[in-house]
């Protein structure tokens, strides 16, 4: 028999072993995983820490037999984008479970009586509070490694999906592009046309504090626009903004960071956010800083290391399909080629936007990944 039980936000413990339910059972002998770092997902899960519960309400439950947990789910209403869309959606997500129909339908029979007591006539998911949360369920690419800001799934996950009634409401492509040996001669003409026709040029820092004062705000607010019409998009409030700035932008590698800006006026039109790739070192750590993960980590950061993550694009739109993009990589591919990267895994880019995967032509690449968005009707 299934138990449902209803976990404690306020409870550091009982959070924990929610966050922890992934790692330590059903995929400490996975080689694709890749855990969340646990400090980063305590913090996302409470209720006083993460500033989108200013918008969202969340519940999280886990299921257990004979006392073992055996599956996780959280359930999810963002008022802000349902304001937005006019629909009554829930979100269910940070949905794993063993390969079991009782413990599946255990889970989203309690997702599911949580959002319609609160009026919710749809069930989407695997979402989070936001698109700064890992989204969409793997439906291809089980068996390559996964990266920081994904969700890894066994491939039964998807099956149960299907037979409960879910069906696929968006897909995101996952691209592992090969980094070349000098920048793309055609896109270099079209960044050097582009500078002059827009009189646009990119810049970089040395000094993160001089970069965040100046472009920290700025960063998200163009983020804001770029993604404001893609799918379920959540814009961040200004709460959220300096949360996400406090929490990521002291830690980029400025050699990763590429800014556009127009010349005569200095402001932020284009951002191009990489990182070295974390998936090794997360993985060897589990998820833990302590005691010694903090060290694969900075040996990630800071030492040799063949793959980058490219983490966001980001472009004002009335800029977007004008070529604007090719500055942003005919600025960064030297540095990757410098930091000796080979590959540089895209994350994940909704199916539909064809704008964002035709900056990949220039490229070899390999569309090695897809994940989904499942709804359905309750």
């Amino acid at each position: 028999m299934v138990e449902i039980k209803e976990i404690n936000s306020g409870k550091r413990s009982e959070l924990r072993k929610f966050t922890h339910f992934p790692t330590d059972y059903l995929y400490s002998d996975n080689d694709c995983y890749v855990p969340n770092m646990c400090l980063d997902d305590l913090t996302m899960f409470d209720p006083k820490e993460n500033p989108a519960f200013d918008f969202c309400e969340a519940v999280y439950y886990m299921a257990y037999r004979d006392g073992k947990p055996v599956g996780r789910i959280a359930g999810i209403i963002n008022r802000k984008v349902n304001e937005r869309s006019g629909e009554l959606e829930g979100r269910f997500g940070f949905i794993d479970y063993i390969d079991d129909e009782e413990v599946v339908d255990a889970l989203i029979n309690a997702v599911t009586t949580w959002v319609k007591s609160r009026g919710m006539t749809r069930l989407t998911g695997p979402l989070g509070f936001t698109d700064m949360d890992p989204e969409g369920m793997l439906v291809e690419g089980f068996d390559r490694e996964g990266t920081q800001a994904t969700i890894y799934n066994h491939a039964y996950y998807v099956k149960h999906m299907e037979r409960l009634g879910f069906v696929k409401n968006a897909d995101w492509l996952e691209f592992r592009i090969k980094v070349p040996e000098s920048v793309p001669e055609k896109m270099m003409r079209i960044a050097n046309i582009v500078k002059t026709r827009y009189d646009i040029g990119t810049i970089r820092f040395t000094s993160r504090k001089k970069m965040v004062k100046e472009y920290g705000n700025a960063i998200f607010s163009v983020i804001n626009e770029a993604y404001d019409s893609l799918f379920g998009y959540s814009p961040l409030s200004e709460k959220q903004i300096k949360h996400y700035i406090n929490l990521y932008l002291p830690f980029l590698p400025l050699n990763c960071l590429s800014l556009i800006i127009k010349n005569d006026t200095r402001e932020l039109i284009g951002v191009g956010i990489a990182i070295p790739s974390l998936s090794k070192a997360l993985i060897k750590c589990r998820g833990r800083l302590l005691p010694m993960g903090w060290l694969h980590m900075l040996k990630a950061l800071k030492g040799k290391n063949d793959v980058v993550d490219l983490m966001l694009v980001a472009i004002k739109p009335e800029y977007q399909s004008k070529g604007v993009n090719s500055l942003l990589f005919t600025d960064l591919i030297p540095s990757f080629i410098e930091n000796g990267y080979s590959y540089a895994e895209s994350n994940p880019e909704l199916e539909a936007n064809q704008r964002v995967q035709q900056q990949w032509q220039y490229f070899e690449t390999e569309q090695h990944k897809r994940r989904r968005a499942f709804t359905k009707e309750i």
